[in-house]
């Protein structure tokens, strides 16, 4: 938590639950990363978090953007970002949002399949279109390849076919999965591409770019390695595989850059014990899984969690809702003081990405949470 943060926690009387994100933390992480990857351009992920605050002030420092749907392309154009630096990176795309995005201005398109190419050539022609391949998941901690991605073979053939149907074959992409703990996962993912390049290339098809995709983590409760430790394994690699040659590189980190510049504070609405023979008290908070919260399915995102000082002991941590799924964390070790009780504060840390943008709109009646940037 940033000193910016805690001093308007301790000011502002604010309801709860809500999310503060300092937006210097936000400049900064940014900074960081392009320092850690200069060859890289980067493409914010904006599903993480699409703050026209956030929008506006990486637009203001040259930020390109990974959009997901037509609404994100025109919050990143009413931010100030040209159409020129957004990829409409989503493979899975309606014909009459691909249609407006091309009226945009919106050059590079994605797909995983010959059903979405040839809709790009219906309704975006001409326009630039690389493939999504589906890679090794190991080491993140949301997956991501059941999905999205095709197969290497298929790839060469989709690639092959979009000159005839009028389009650009720009590049190929890939995606480690969200909060990907270990460099080898991209190692492995650029030597599988890279192969790809040079195959295509022996057939006529000089490709220009590689997308990289997001994945790059933050630390929560675990450390995980620092940008720097993912910029020299990637580059590293890049080299070894690509030489002097090396493509465009696109990079589209979304939790790097937004995830540690934010914190929740919640309120407490209950502290009980469920089973006497269970040490632990269920700590039921006013935002959970349908508040914000869904990263902590199957305990996969574990943010670190203070309340303040004095004894601890083991807890569970469930949301508000009346529904048995909305539990965060039963089987991870947390705990909190064995003094806390209703109406005291929480706070969950780094949680600027994936927060806002998955809260629900009102499920048991309760209000997405209250952003608040400073």
């Amino acid at each position: 938590m940033t000193p910016k943060i805690a001093s308007f926690l301790d000011s502002a009387g604010l309801a709860t639950p809500c999310l503060v994100v300092d937006l210097d933390r936000v400049a900064g992480n940014y900074a960081a990363l392009r320092a850690a990857l200069p060859a890289a351009k980067i493409y914010y992920a904006v599903k993480a978090n699409p703050a026209p605050q956030i929008l506006r002030l990486l637009a203001e420092k040259g930020a390109c953007f990974d959009a997901a749907s037509l609404p994100e392309i025109e919050a990143c154009l009413a931010a100030g970002a040209p159409a020129a630096a957004i990829s409409y990176g989503n493979t899975v795309k309606k014909a009459a949002a691909i249609a407006a995005a091309y009226a945009h201005g919106v050059p590079l398109f994605a797909f995983d399949s010959i059903e979405e190419l040839e809709k790009i050539a219906r309704h975006a022609p001409g326009a630039k279109v690389y493939c999504r391949i589906a890679v090794a998941n190991e080491g993140a901690d949301w997956p991501l390849t059941k999905k999205f991605g095709t197969t290497v073979d298929r790839a060469r053939e989709l690639m092959l076919a979009a000159p005839g149907l009028g389009l650009v074959p720009h590049g190929l992409s890939f995606h480690v999965g969200s909060q990907q703990t270990g460099t080898p996962a991209y190692e492995l993912a650029i030597a599988q591409v890279a192969m790809l390049f040079t195959d295509l290339k022996a057939n006529g098809l000089e490709l220009k770019m590689l997308n990289l995709g997001g994945g790059l983590p933050v630390s929560y409760r675990e450390e995980v390695p620092g940008v720097e430790t993912f910029a020299d394994a990637i580059m590293r690699t890049m080299i070894e595989h690509f030489g002097n040659d090396l493509p465009e590189i696109l990079i589209e980190p979304g939790r790097a850059i937004v995830g540690t510049a934010g914190v929740v504070a919640a309120e407490v609405v209950l502290v009980c014990r469920r089973i006497a023979a269970d040490e632990r008290r269920w700590v039921y908070l006013d935002i959970g899984r349908f508040g914000g919260l869904a990263e902590t399915e199957g305990e996969a995102i574990r943010y670190r969690i203070t309340a303040g000082d004095g004894a601890i002991g083991p807890v569970a941590l469930a949301g508000p809702s009346c529904d048995g799924v909305d539990i965060m964390y039963e089987k991870s070790s947390y705990h909190l003081p064995l003094d806390l009780q209703a109406g005291d504060r929480v706070l969950i840390h780094d949680t600027g990405a994936y927060v806002t943008t998955y809260a629900s709109q009102g499920f048991n009646g309760f209000a997405p949470l209250e952003e608040h940037y400073l």
